[in-house]
């Protein structure tokens, strides 16, 4: 379902909406990830019914005509097959998230000095991601914390440092003074403040705890997240995207 171009299937998915944690829906989120597609021209590729494709970008997003353009040379006989196709997928990457969308009414207009493909807005696009795939150092000004009750003492509230996360996954940061977690816990009831726009609900199921190697004694503990709803997963993604940017920048200073 991941190769790097071509459309993931989606038949096998749709049984009882379980496209429904990947599907992008609102308007203004799609708006953005198209925005970003074109502003950091990511390739992009189109594949047709007929089995032929093209390797483009996005040239323009008009979100008032609801139109895509994308860059495209006259030449091109697969130009030409995929206007004649009955069906159109676009495929590209940001970073290590896959974003699919169907693209619908595809024209071929010739300027006077190019041509693109012109095509309608989509009205829902779907994000892939491998779980686990990767893990992003959480940003420490952002002060994130996962608070919830000790497992084995209820009356007891913690609030762990978020070490790292991935979409499927963290690492907590457990002080001396806590009273010690078991792996294979389950921890219900999490709440994963990761910045100030970003809190997300789940159960955490605990499978590692290891030393840090400090003088203070404090252990890692290595969680996958659990109960996560399609919002929330959403959500996780879009601040893995923007902690990935925000690093970049800060090594770029």
């Amino acid at each position: 379902m991941f190769e790097d171009t071509r459309p993931a299937s989606l038949d096998a998915l749709s049984a009882g909406d379980g496209l429904a944690e990947f599907r992008v829906s609102a308007t203004g989120e799609i708006r953005a990830l198209l925005k970003q597609l074109m502003d950091e021209v990511v390739p992009l590729n189109l594949s047709a019914s007929d089995g032929s494709a093209y390797a483009t970008t996005l040239w323009t997003v008009d979100a008032a005509a609801g139109r895509l353009s994308f860059t495209a040379d006259i030449t091109a006989p697969a130009v030409h097959d995929i206007v004649e196709a009955d069906e159109c997928v676009a495929v590209a990457y940001l970073d290590r998230v896959k974003l699919q969308f169907d693209v619908g009414d595809l024209v071929l207009v010739q300027g006077h000095k190019a041509c693109v493909l012109q095509a309608r807005m989509p009205r829902e696009l779907f994000r892939f991601q491998r779980r686990n795939s990767f893990r992003v150092r959480t940003l420490e000004r952002t002060s994130p914390t996962a608070s919830f009750r000790h497992p084995g003492i209820p009356d007891m509230g913690l609030a762990l440092r978020v070490l790292d996360v991935s979409i499927g996954g963290c690492a907590l940061l457990q002080p001396s003074n806590v009273p010690g977690l078991q792996p294979g816990v389950v921890i219900k009831g999490v709440r994963l403040s990761l910045d100030a726009d970003t809190q997300i609900d789940a159960s955490l199921m605990l499978h590692h705890v290891t030393s840090t190697g400090a003088e203070n004694g404090s252990v890692r503990l290595g969680c996958e997240i659990v109960g996560m709803n399609p919002g929330a997963q959403r959500a996780l993604q879009v601040y893995i995207d923007q902690t990935q940017k925000r690093r970049r920048m800060m090594s770029n200073e």
